[in-house]
């Protein structure tokens, strides 16, 4: 593709790398670093000029330091002349503080959706998924967890099961309520985003126990902090499946459990529409080829 460069933030290169390979382009050259002082520099090493750019950085890791420095990398750029600049954030950070649905941007922004590489995986990976029931961990959370939990057994045709949570503060759950059947059914926990996993864990143990065969969790995140991975080796999951905009290789050597889908196809598709000008929303139903 014409006029285009990709550059990649520290957070994830390995999935900036898919990304680039996927539209058959190579990374563009940046090198960034710390002064003494500890304020981050970015040199961007090679022409922008008139070119669309695209900067592939994830809100994970040193969380602060990353994104100051894709807000360095998008000025760097803006400053050199680039046509335009899009920030593409796999994992968006301090969106779990944010209750008002991201109603602060001034610009276009497209939020994207892993649900349909999440019902392919279903599909592909548990034999009894058509007879299965989705469960949401937490009915009292975002409406847009709610709103994923109803759309996936929707299109699945199958039942769904809510769990109300009570906490006594934060990333500790005291009591759980299971609204719905689970007996004799796989069922699939479905969540935005697991950081220590007392929630899931707790879900998982609740639906074995009133009868659940079988326990699935799928997260678009998997943060993975403190206690997390302990948690999920001691739990009754079959598989914690998770999608890539966070790198987990050294999560899943420690945890033989957790399940990997790769989205840098969606991601990839997305630039390239955006790019040429086309509707990204062709991407909220269909997996890319």
């Amino acid at each position: 593709m014409p006029n285009i460069k990709i550059f990649s933030g520290s957070s994830h290169p390995d999935l900036s790398q898919k990304i680039a390979d996927r539209l058959g382009l190579e990374l563009g050259k940046v090198v960034t670093k710390k002064f003494s002082n500890q304020e981050t520099c970015v040199e961007i090493g090679e022409s922008v000029r008139g070119e669309d750019v695209y900067i592939v950085q994830s809100g994970c890791g040193e969380i602060n330091d990353n994104l100051m420095e894709l807000l360095i990398m998008i000025n760097a750029c803006k400053i050199a002349s680039s046509s335009r600049v899009t920030a593409v954030i796999p994992c968006f950070p301090y969106a779990r503080q944010d209750k008002k649905d991201k109603g602060f941007f001034d610009i276009p922004v497209d939020n994207l959706y892993a649900e349909p590489a999440v019902l392919k995986w279903i599909k592909e990976n548990i034999l009894e998924w058509k007879d299965c029931i989705i469960v949401s961990p937490d009915a009292g959370g975002a409406k847009s967890l709610s709103l994923l939990v109803t759309s996936i057994a929707d299109r699945l045709n199958v039942d769904f099961a809510l769990i109300h949570k009570e906490r006594k503060k934060a990333n500790e759950v005291d009591r759980m309520v299971l609204v719905g059947d689970v007996r004799d059914r796989v069922a699939i926990l479905v969540d935005d985003m697991a950081d220590t996993c007392g929630t899931i864990c707790h879900a998982a143990d609740k639906l074995i126990s009133v009868g659940a065969t079988k326990v699935y969790a799928i997260l678009t995140h998997g943060i993975f902090s403190g206690p997390a991975i302990s948690r999920i080796n001691d739990a009754c999951f079959e598989a914690v499946v998770v999608t890539n905009t966070i790198p987990q290789e050294e999560k899943m050597k420690q945890c033989s459990k957790i399940q990997v889908i790769d989205i840098s196809m969606i991601l990839a598709e997305a630039i390239r529409r955006t790019h040429n000008g086309e509707s990204v929303s062709y991407l909220f139903s269909h997996v890319p080829l």
